[in-house]
């Protein structure tokens, strides 16, 4: 099974995620952006990009449609191996993570650039014990 590892000072956590979405606020324009993501066997697949405004490098992007208070669209990128997020604590927020799970913040402190890449879970025996 896929699932997205998160990688912050060297040390791994397997977030069960099949599809995930990524959220920050952008520091100068209070934007919010939001990117939906699937992890597959061929790396991480951005699905959907959505902003709420335009403005210092939030514009949204080819073939945006309005939803609600949004605007969203599919970009064309092939799978990436991993994404890399800076890890200022100079911004106004950190970087908000969501999957089935629920959501939590990453990176709101200064520390070292967090990776996320796909990964598999063990898999689990009836007793509970990895195989």
């Amino acid at each position: 099974m896929s699932a997205l590892a998160c990688i912050i000072g060297g040390k791994a956590i397997a977030v069960a995620a099949g599809v995930f979405t990524l959220g920050w606020t952008h520091s100068v324009e209070k934007t919010e952006w939001q990117e939906r993501w699937a992890v597959t066997a061929k790396g991480l697949v951005l699905q959907e990009a959505r902003v709420q405004g335009s403005g210092a490098g939030m514009e949204p992007g080819e073939n945006a449609r309005r939803q609600g208070r949004w605007w969203a669209w599919t970009p064309d990128l092939p799978p990436l191996p991993e994404l890399v997020l800076a890890a200022s604590g100079a911004t106004i927020s950190g970087w908000t993570l969501c999957d089935v799970a629920g959501c939590r913040e990453l990176a709101a402190q200064s520390q070292e650039p967090i990776v996320l890449r796909p990964c598999d879970l063990p898999k689990l025996s009836r007793n509970g014990q990895e195989e």
